[in-house]
């Protein structure tokens, strides 16, 4: 009988959707809009006078794939520290202002990448604009509008009662209208609330309405899983209509996890290169091996490998040969045993004892083969999707 070689389809998938056309802006070396890919953030938890636990942060950030941080700024103190952080972070820093309008100048004569300013908290912030326009627009520094349901200004409350994604988006408009009164449009906009529901309604309203960048984000998501749920759901939705162009996961968890969630959720909506992609099945009835011990043990050997590759971790031989055949690597488990599967041809089958060793013997050779100077700046790290 002859063999026929089925081949194995490319992971390499169109993204989900066309981008919104939007200006772009410049965050330090970082293009957010226009053409250039959504870029994932996140923030320091430490306090951000304190230079070497910051920049510490800011380099395991950095290493996790983060591409922008921010940093807040709530005393004197932190405004200070702002010139050797900026210096020394190796991804642009943005500072975060709130309530205190004269810090906002002190973060722009520190060389930070871009300024956050909440307009629901600053006090006359509005006589300030035309300020720091000025000042922004000299030292070419932009400006994010940063619009929270939870310190919306009293103005709008009044008017509609409540947070509503009209408020959200009538704050953030008359802000940008202010700044574009003074020649300034080198803003983005993000208008965060709690709600997934609403967010989603806030940002699809403002996108219709103005052609600036957005910064996406799903404010006080919550712990780690609750979080990573609301902002997986918040940030697809919109992605899949092509809005965005810069996240931020908000987590109550250490702000790596944030970017690794960012990074998976980009990478799942092909908006990013994958890095390592584990498909494993979530077991059943049908599965003949331990499933759970497997997959987490390949990922934990496989952790940080440089090269993109999809590799399946499958129990049982009505979905596993077929899963298995399709991705780089493979096995397909049963009886005690598994099939080994390379480019989608039968290589090997060993005992289950030798499945993950095998395994990470195989995806070595592939990665020896494809090379690690592969250009992996969109897709670091591991992705385990459960199929």
């Amino acid at each position: 009988m002859t063999s026929v070689d089925l081949g194995i389809p490319s992971i390499r998938t169109k993204p989900i959707a066309e981008r919104r056309v939007t200006r772009q802006i410049m965050v330090g070396s970082v293009p957010v809009g226009g053409d250039a890919p959504v870029s994932v953030q996140s923030m320091t938890t430490t306090v951000t006078a304190d230079v070497n636990a910051t920049l510490q942060q800011i380099a395991e950030l950095t290493a996790s794939g983060c591409q922008i941080v921010r940093v807040a700024v709530p005393s004197n103190d932190d405004a200070e520290a702002l010139p050797i952080i900026a210096r020394k972070s190796q991804i642009p820093v943005i500072a975060d202002i709130h309530f205190q309008p004269r810090y906002v100048f002190q973060a722009i004569e520190a060389g930070c990448a871009a300024v956050r300013v909440n307009p629901g908290n600053i006090k006359r912030f509005d006589d300030k604009v035309a300020e720091i326009a000025r000042e922004a627009g000299q030292a070419g520094v932009p400006i994010r509008i940063g619009v929270n349901a939870g310190s919306l200004d009293e103005r709008l409350m009044a008017k509609y009662g409540k947070a509503t994604p009209e408020a959200l988006v009538e704050s953030a408009l008359w802000e940008c209208s202010l700044f574009e009164e003074h020649g300034f449009t080198d803003l983005k906009i993000s208008v965060k609330h709690h709600d997934p529901v609403v967010m989603v309604q806030a940002y699809r309203l403002l996108a219709a309405r103005c052609d600036y960048p957005l910064h996406l984000g799903v404010t006080e998501a919550g712990p780690a899983f609750q979080g990573t749920v609301k902002s997986a759901v918040a940030f697809g939705a919109l992605l899949a209509e092509g809005i965005g162009d810069t996240i931020r996961v908000s987590l109550s968890a250490p702000p790596v996890e944030e970017v690794k969630v960012g990074i998976a959720i980009l990478e799942s909506l092909n908006l990013r290169k994958r890095g390592l992609e584990i498909v494993s099945c979530p077991s059943c009835g049908r599965a003949q091996v331990d499933v759970y011990t497997l997959a987490q043990r390949v990922q934990a050997g496989l952790d940080g490998l440089p090269v993109p590759l999809r590799v399946a971790v499958m129990g049982c031989v009505v979905n596993g040969p077929g899963e298995a055949r399709e991705a780089d690597l493979g096995v397909a488990s049963g009886n005690g045993k598994g099939q080994i599967f390379v480019k989608g041809k039968v290589v090997k089958t060993v005992p289950e004892s030798q499945i993950v060793e095998t395994l990470i013997e195989e995806a070595m050779r592939l990665a020896d083969e494809m090379g690690t100077d592969l250009d992996t700046e969109d897709g670091p790290g591991p992705q385990v999707v459960v199929s």
